[in-house]
């Protein structure tokens, strides 16, 4: 997920294409190599000790994401290298599998949470966020499907994963904020998950926008570039707080953890959403913040995979 973001935010950003590409090969080789490693290792023992833990249960939202980056990468930048056909034919494979066990995490995570009585924390959003990955991912697919009922019914089919996480997320932040202002922080290595809620933040603007460009239906312009540039200033309120409490954190310690990866792919979505949105609103505003986030994903990539790697 990491790693992909960064390839697909740079195919949005002029004179990155070609280090684009070559970051979505990297992706799409530590795809294979870590689902090979994944199935030598899970068993369905391991998937229900996963499942009954509260906390590693939210990180199942994971692969479905992992899956829908590489295959969106394969459309927007693999085609120079393996040919249009073979990319869709990718594409289409990672988007049905992770559209499909993305639902199934929307449903069968909250469900297993109802009276649970934990707290509330920004992770409870990742089996959440896959279908607006999807509505995203979905919105590059369409525009390779000819007009008519078909492409119709795949937009519209589209909106309604839209609609799945964008009010699943409407239940949940709320929740999270009340715990942070009632429990406080906790620990230290948790902090690097508030920056998760720009996850389905960024990737709706950037799926309203995109969709934009596949029109079906009166309207879809306009509404990606409201709800857009709406949702935008509350992303960029969230960065503002998020970014307070790490420094603050930091100066007091903030140990290595692999919930440091909750810096990478939000950011980035929030990269391709306001480029989606200077794709549609002839304003320098949107393009160059979002060159101003892309230097700051890159170099937050770099940092988390480098110690990622130190780490033993």
């Amino acid at each position: 997920m990491g790693t992909g973001i960064v390839a697909t935010a740079g195919a949005s950003l002029p004179g990155l294409r070609t280090a684009a590409t070559v970051v979505w090969a990297l992706d799409a080789a530590l795809l294979v190599l870590l689902v090979t490693a994944a199935l030598r290792r899970w068993t369905w023992t391991t998937v229900r000790e996963q499942f009954a833990d509260p906390v590693m249960a939210q990180f199942w939202g994971a692969p479905p994401m992992a899956l829908m980056t590489v295959g969106t990468g394969a459309v927007l930048l693999g085609e120079d290298w393996i040919g249009l056909p073979a990319a869709l034919a990718l594409d289409w494979t990672l988007w049905t599998v992770g559209t499909l066990l993305g639902l199934a995490t929307s449903v069968l995570v909250p469900l297993r949470m109802i009276g649970s009585g934990e707290r509330a924390f920004a992770g409870w959003l990742m089996p959440v966020v896959p279908p607006m990955v999807s509505a995203a991912s979905c919105a590059v697919l369409a525009r390779h499907v000819a007009e008519g009922p078909s492409r119709q019914a795949l937009v519209l089919g589209c909106y309604a994963l839209f609609g799945v996480s964008l009010f699943a997320t409407m239940v949940i932040v709320p929740q999270i904020w009340q715990g942070l202002v009632r429990h406080g922080l906790g620990a230290a290595s948790t902090v690097p998950t508030l920056w998760i809620v720009l996850g389905p933040l960024g990737q709706s603007i950037t799926a309203a926008n995109l969709l934009a460009g596949v029109p079906v239906l009166p309207g879809q312009t306009a509404f990606g570039v409201l709800y857009g540039t709406i949702a935008w200033g509350f992303a960029l309120l969230w960065v503002a707080l998020a970014a307070a409490v790490t420094v603050r954190t930091a100066r007091r310690g903030l140990p290595f953890a692999l919930t440091w990866w909750s810096f990478v792919f939000p950011l980035g979505t929030l990269v391709t959403g306001t480029s989606a949105l200077a794709a549609r609103v002839p304003s320098a505003m949107f393009s160059v913040v979002a060159v101003v986030l892309y230097g700051a994903l890159v170099a937050a990539w770099i940092t988390v995979a480098v110690r990622t790697l130190l780490t033993r």
